[in-house]
């Protein structure tokens, strides 16, 4: 079968790297999980009992490879950094069942969830979707991917975040309020998953401003580090 005339260039692949290998992870769609540390949801000033859990998206174009800079992003003079363990499907579903779900991950990776906390505030504010907020370009570094078929299935680690030689982050993923096969079955109930899906499991206390010349680096200790520079 031949390849399919398209009216305009086809858009380029996302493609993450694996680590240890020269393959790529192809990604489809990003889904961010909101407010899954106790302690973020109170310094955001939220209740943080078991609510039920709620998500958004970020693109898959903007998932930023390890080794580019976070170049700052327009019309915001508040940008925040937010670390996440993120995880990669190799399978997915609908209605999957929680004791089913560490089965469609492929891998693991650390990433930022960057935030024009102004942006996202003005819209909550006004009852508006938080693309403008979160969904920007480059705002999701992510490290390369672990496969699990090395790392297993990590339920307890620290994560965390330095500014600039600074611990600013320092969580562990057991302090998710939704477990990573509770997430996976909670988004199926919602969309479709499928393989090259990337979820970004939520982020502990500490999150603030970077600016210009900041110097970033995050890791969950046992799976992966990633280093940005704000440009």
């Amino acid at each position: 079968m031949s390849d399919p005339i398209t009216v305009i260039p086809l858009p380029q692949p996302v493609l993450l790297p694996v680590e240890g290998s020269a393959e790529r992870f192809p990604v489809r769609r990003v889904y961010c999980v909101g407010r899954n540390y106790a302690d973020h949801a109170l310094e955001m000033g939220h209740d943080p009992s078991r609510e039920p859990p709620f998500f958004f998206q970020k693109n898959a174009d903007n998932l930023l490879p390890a080794g580019k800079a976070f170049p700052y992003p327009p019309l915001s003079n508040d940008v925040h950094y937010e670390v996440e363990c993120v995880l990669a499907l190799k399978s997915g579903g609908a209605n999957i069942e929680a004791a089913d779900a560490l089965d469609c991950i492929y891998g693991y990776a650390v990433g930022i969830d960057f935030t024009r906390r102004d942006l996202q505030g003005e819209a909550k504010k006004l009852g508006r979707p938080w693309e403008v907020g979160k969904a920007f370009e480059h705002s999701a570094p992510v490290s390369s991917i672990i496969p699990a078929s090395r790392l297993g299935h990590p339920a307890e680690g620290k994560i965390w975040l330095e500014q600039n030689g600074k611990r600013v982050q320092d969580g562990d993923l057991n302090q998710m309020i939704w477990k990573v096969p509770e997430i996976i079955a909670e988004l199926s109930k919602l969309f479709t998953l499928a393989p090259g899906d990337i979820i970004m499991t939520g982020t502990p206390a500490g999150v603030g401003a970077v600016a210009r010349g900041d110097r970033i680096n995050c890791g969950i200790d046992g799976v992966a580090t990633l280093s940005v520079e704000v440009v």
